[in-house]
């Protein structure tokens, strides 16, 4: 990685432009290296599905439609893949009686207890990695990554 040093990222624009542009470069590096580790640690067949999972725990009784924008699919590929998911019993779909056309989706016990066995492996295999780092620079990422959560949360609230 090429660094930002406390001394650019002051420059105003032009560091935040540096800090964004090493932000999307890094940020793809990481989800990688963490998705990947969760796969193995969930037996789904797609990394559609393994998304599919994680969007239902974040929002319980998620609409098909919902569902389907999250993964950038159509309703028919979603509700293909939904299918599979009620098939092995990760997922149930259950109508909406005041929505007619409407499904509500949700984790099953097994599919909740899948995905976090998953989450809290890669958790421990991230804390393995991170305990190698010096102290200073831990500390320097764990104020970091509390910086951009605040900064994104406080994004996806003012989109809502």
């Amino acid at each position: 990685m090429r660094g930002i040093g406390a001394g650019r990222a002051a420059d105003g624009r032009e560091g935040a432009a540096a800090v964004a542009r090493e932000l999307v470069d890094v940020v793809p590096v990481v989800m990688r290296a963490i998705r990947t580790n969760m796969r193995r640690h969930t037996p789904v067949g797609s990394l559609a599905q393994f998304r599919a999972l994680g969007y239902l725990q974040r929002h319980p009784g998620a609409s098909l439609g919902a569902l389907a924008e999250h993964l950038g699919v159509t309703d028919a590929t979603a509700s293909v893949q939904v299918q599979r998911l009620v098939r092995d019993g990760l997922v149930r779909r259950a109508d909406r009686p005041a929505e007619r056309r409407s499904v509500a989706i949700t984790l099953t016990p097994r599919g909740t207890h899948l995905l976090q066995r998953a989450r809290d492996a890669t958790r421990a295999k991230v804390a393995a990695e991170l305990a190698t780092l010096p102290a200073r620079d831990l500390a320097a990422l764990g104020d970091a990554l509390e910086i951009l959560g605040r900064t994104f949360e406080e994004i996806d609230h003012g989109a809502a």
